[in-house]
């Protein structure tokens, strides 16, 4: 049996704190995981944006409700599914991720948590583990799992390294040159390529 791996945010549903920028009218939080790798650093950093510019956890579920997934995600994701077993492995939070996991059909996402106090602000994040892509990976191979994963940044790289197959999704150049070794797929339809390919040179199990 095979798995298919895939993070969630800039392969299946635009960046949540991109859009929060673009709402606020805040750039800094344009920075993702393809501008600082260290996630922890990342989340401390966008943490103390939004203290200081008084921006409360209602203000981020708001801009993920008005997302939608990005075009041919919900077709590329029923088409996966019908051939692999499908988890979807994100750095974001459950509760970023519900209303769009509830337009892609409610796939299996492994994901964090933030922490939100009484006064409604964001006060602090819980990550699932340190590392945790990789650790998924690891798990479902020490079940007797093959992995086919595919992602776009670098806190995406330990899941492709640690898959039997890793593709990048529309990787920025920097990831590219950082990262040659892997293929990349620039639309969907090149992602099922690579999966349909991925899925005949796997050993059968």
């Amino acid at each position: 049996m095979k798995i298919a791996c895939l993070d969630f945010e800039g392969v299946l549903v635009p960046e949540i704190w991109v859009n929060l920028a673009e709402q606020t009218n805040i750039e800094e939080l344009r920075v993702t995981t393809r501008d600082i790798a260290d996630y922890d650093e990342l989340m401390r950093f966008r943490l103390d944006l939004m203290a200081k510019h008084g921006l409360s956890y209602e203000d981020l579920n708001k801009a993920a409700e008005k997302l939608e997934p990005l075009p041919g995600a919900l077709e590329f994701l029923v088409w996966l599914r019908s051939r692999y077993q499908v988890a979807i492995i994100s750095d974001t939070f459950y509760e970023l991720a519900g209303p769009l996991l509830s337009k892609l059909h409610n796939p299996m996402t492994l994901c964090h948590r933030l922490t939100v106090g009484s006064d409604g602000n964001i006060i602090g994040y819980r990550l699932r583990q340190v590392d945790p892509k990789r650790h998924c990976v690891k798990a479902f191979q020490s079940l007797g799992y093959e992995i086919v994963a595919a992602g776009d940044s670098y806190n995406d790289i330990s899941m492709l390294e640690q898959a039997e197959n890793g593709i990048l999704f529309q990787p920025s150049e920097k990831v590219v040159n950082d990262f040659p070794d892997f293929p990349v797929a620039l639309n969907y339809e090149e992602l099922k390529v690579m999966y349909t390919e991925s899925m005949l040179s796997l050993i059968p199990i």
